[in-house]
């Protein structure tokens, strides 16, 4: 049995590029540019026209004192720029939110790339070759995955999906059958089990209805404990499983061919 060392390149927005992250640096508080600039000029027109006021006031006196007109003018040009600032305010926060929502999505995907990182460390350490490998040999091995395990450690990515009690409980559960599936040691039980759980990953989404799996409704078998834990996920954990069982299965069946 062969493993498949050809490098698998990082998708293109993962990938490593100073001057792009440069550019994005550059771009960072350019939409509050034109907020300040507005509040600038609102300011400068403000002060010209107090200015033009006290150079030539007009007084009427004569009842009790003066009137100053100037202070009725300044009052009126407030509340006119007080609704420009409103909608310059609100377009400002439209452009946050979109980032914030970008931002978010691309946090899921690093967060999805280290969960694949991880899944293919176990892969490797129930690989069936260990097993035929001298004791110093696999002791070497294994060292190095402590290693590269302990550096993925380091990195801490956390977006969080709103769940309740239950549904933290099925995610947990859910993990938990996957990783005994990865250790069965066999890759065509692996890959048997494997096809059990996207088709009740098939069989979940029917049944949710409001969520699109993109799997054959017919593909086969399903396991039925697999589903009754998964109906209790989140959708967006559910989507979570369905990648993850996907690229567990392309592993699986490189496997199971090469065999």
């Amino acid at each position: 049995m062969d493993i498949d060392s050809t490098p698998v390149p990082p998708p293109q927005e993962y990938s490593d590029n100073p001057s792009g992250y440069q550019s994005e640096s550059s771009m960072n508080f350019d939409y509050l540019h034109g907020l300040h600039e507005s509040g600038a000029a609102a300011a400068a027109s403000s002060s010209a026209t107090s200015l033009g006021s006290t150079d030539s006031p007009r007084h009427f006196g004569g009842i009790g004192g003066g009137i100053d007109v100037q202070s009725s003018s300044t009052q009126s040009y407030g509340h006119v720029d007080d609704s420009k600032a409103l909608d310059r305010f609100l377009s400002v926060l439209d452009q946050l939110d979109a980032r914030v929502e970008k931002f978010r999505k691309d946090a899921l995907g690093l967060q999805e790339k280290k969960d694949f990182l991880l899944m293919s460390v176990d892969l490797i350490k129930s690989h069936d070759m260990l097993h035929t490998m001298m004791e110093g040999e696999r002791e070497e091995i294994f060292c190095y995955i402590h290693r590269v395990t302990s550096r993925l450690s380091t990195v801490d990515l956390t977006v969080h999906t709103v769940r309740d009690r239950s549904q933290q409980d099925a995610l947990s559960q859910i993990n938990e059958l996957i990783d005994m599936m990865i250790t069965m040691g066999d890759p065509v039980m692996s890959r048997q089990r494997c096809q059990q759980y996207l088709n009740a990953c098939c069989s979940a989404a029917e049944a949710s209805s409001s969520y699109e799996y993109g799997v054959d409704m017919d593909a086969g078998p399903v396991d039925k404990k697999f589903e009754s834990v998964l109906l209790g996920c989140t959708l967006d954990d559910q989507k979570n499983i369905k990648k993850r069982l996907q690229a567990l299965m392309g592993y699986l069946n490189k496997q199971t061919i090469r065999n």
